[in-house]
């Protein structure tokens, strides 16, 4: 008398399209943090660390500040680079990167 095989049951387990995920880990995104602070710390009376962020009206405003007040407001750029140094990275990508806070 023949034994008949249990079937092979289908593993239920992996998602079907398995096939179709990428292999490689997901990156996270770029987060411009250090450059952001430094530039803000050394450069911030001409408004560069705006414009790394994609800033450009924010930007233009820091630059004509900067101008009409001969360089005395270029103590607000310097307090904004402490500020994105002293951020965790996801506090300053939230703020800055996704929801595009503009000063401070």
């Amino acid at each position: 008398m023949e034994t008949s095989k249990p079937k092979e049951e289908w593993n239920t387990s992996k998602p079907k399209e398995e096939w179709n995920t990428p292999s490689y880990p997901k990156t996270q995104p770029e987060n411009k943090k250090i450059v952001a602070g430094v530039l803000a710390l050394l450069l911030g009376g001409i408004g560069i660390h705006k414009f790394v962020l994609g800033y450009t009206q924010e930007g233009i405003i820091q630059i004509i500040l900067s101008l009409v007040s001969c360089g005395i407001l270029g103590i607000i750029p310097f307090i904004e680079g402490i500020i994105y140094l002293v951020k965790t990275d996801e506090e300053f990508y939230h703020t800055y990167q996704v929801n595009k806070r503009g000063w401070f």
